[in-house]
């Protein structure tokens, strides 16, 4: 798509924003995308609701292509301090079946295995990395309304400390959206903006649940997948050699658990959920102690998400976000950051709407490019790990043929190296 670049018309002076681009959420999608800003030379504000660090609900895996992305943000060396071993195996756990398969490796790029980090690493990295780029950080604060359009935003946001909470305003030029898809801004427009209409509940609703256990006899470097009834999930060693345990689990599902349980605290009804519906779990956490309480968010809101009619930009979950079950989450942020840096490398002296508007549209574009097969996939191998059968006449086939199960891995891009940035044609506009 070719992306313009607009001057303003002589003798018309668009206003002066307090800062070129407000992105709202430090997570790998947010942080990635100030850092990649500022180094642009933009002039970036970075509003994030909750202090850090912080535990947040996800697989925590991190992919070669994902790896790639972040040694260019210059996390390579910090990060290889911390993160878990390589993932050089992947499996499939239905019920009492377990079959193992070599992870496919990445050629030709810097990482040939992925790894996994808990989020409050991950996240502390980026946003220390952004304060030394620049970025200012307003944290802890919560955004309350998005008004105007492109070139002309008001940001209304809210901080808060133990005692009080103040309100303030901030002109942007440019709004990028990077928080979690299942949260609401608290009034109508703003909501409607930030994540879309708020659906009614529904039975098939995916619940997303996480948390980490310590002395677990999982494998280091194995990635299995959990397929169980009504819901799917993962395990895997992470850095300082915790196990991240995460799972979702439709509503219905959950329910039922509940009653069935006579009212039991909802971490433990997942704990047994996933213990009694999958034999490898209950090995694995034979002998572990949970270090964390279970956190929950949902529902989950899969797909792409449509472009906002007034220029505000969607980048990571806020913009596409795909079944977990191919721990594709944190690499779809951090690629969704890079391709919308990529359209901002070049701009006009005056960021006026047109250049803006323009800018969203060929992120949107190139993001449906990159993101729709991934987003399907994601969704029927999903459809297959929530269904016993399906999942039992898989791993049937897997046990014959164990490169099935490798292959499974490759399609879902865990051998993909990080996508070249898009570089569209750009042409000055008198």
């Amino acid at each position: 798509m070719a992306l313009q670049v607009h001057q303003a018309p002589a003798g018309v002076r668009m206003p002066t924003p307090d800062t070129d681009a407000l992105v709202i959420g430090a997570g790998p999608a947010g942080g990635s995308v100030a850092i990649r800003l500022a180094r642009l030379g933009w002039r970036v504000t970075l509003i994030e609701q909750v202090c850090f660090p912080r535990q947040k609900v996800c697989g925590e895996c991190l992919g070669p292509a994902s790896l790639e992305l972040l040694d260019e943000l210059g996390l390579g060396p910090e990060l290889r301090a911390l993160v878990g071993p390589p993932i050089r195996q992947v499996a499939w756990m239905v019920g009492k079946r377990t079959i193992v398969a070599e992870m496919p490796a990445c050629s030709g790029g810097r990482h040939a295995h992925g790894c996994a980090i808990g989020r409050d690493c991950l996240d502390m990295l980026l946003l220390a990395r952004a304060r030394s780029q620049g970025v200012r950080i307003v944290q802890p604060a919560k955004v309350r309304k998005i008004l105007g359009s492109a070139g002309d935003f008001e940001c209304v946001y809210e901080r808060r400390d133990s005692v009080s909470r103040s309100e303030h305003r901030l002109k942007a030029a440019l709004v990028i959206d990077a928080h979690g898809s299942w949260e609401r801004a608290p009034d109508d427009e703003t909501a409607a903006q930030l994540a879309g209409p708020e659906l009614p509940p529904h039975p098939a609703d995916l619940l997303a649940f996480k948390t980490t256990f310590e002395g677990t006899s999982l494998p280091c470097g194995l990635l299995p997948v959990l397929c169980l009834p009504g819901g799917y999930g993962g395990m895997v060693v992470a850095d300082r050699g915790r196990t991240t345990v995460a799972c979702c689990i439709q509503r219905q599902t959950l329910r039922q658990w509940r009653v069935d349980l006579r009212g039991a605290p909802v971490g433990e009804v997942i704990e047994h959920y996933l213990r009694s519906g999958c034999a490898g779990v209950a090995t694995a956490l034979r002998s572990a102690q949970r270090r964390d309480a279970w956190q929950a968010v949902g529902p989950l809101r899969t797909g792409l998400r449509a472009r906002s009619p007034r220029g505000l930009v969607r980048i990571g979950n806020a913009g596409a976000e795909a079944h977990p079950l191919i721990g594709e989450g944190i690499c779809m942020a951090l690629q969704s950051a890079a391709i919308l840096a990529g359209f901002c490398a070049v701009r006009p002296k005056e960021l006026d709407p047109a250049y803006l508007v323009d800018v969203q549209r060929a992120h949107a574009a190139a993001c449906r490019k990159q993101f729709s097969g991934r987003l399907r996939l994601a969704a029927l191998y999903a459809h297959i790990a929530m269904q016993p059968s399906l999942a039992a006449g898989t791993a049937l086939l897997m046990r014959i043929a164990p490169r099935l199960l490798t292959a499974g891995a490759q399609l879902a891009g865990k051998a993909r190296r990080a996508p070249p940035v898009p570089s569209p044609q750009r042409q000055a506009i008198a």
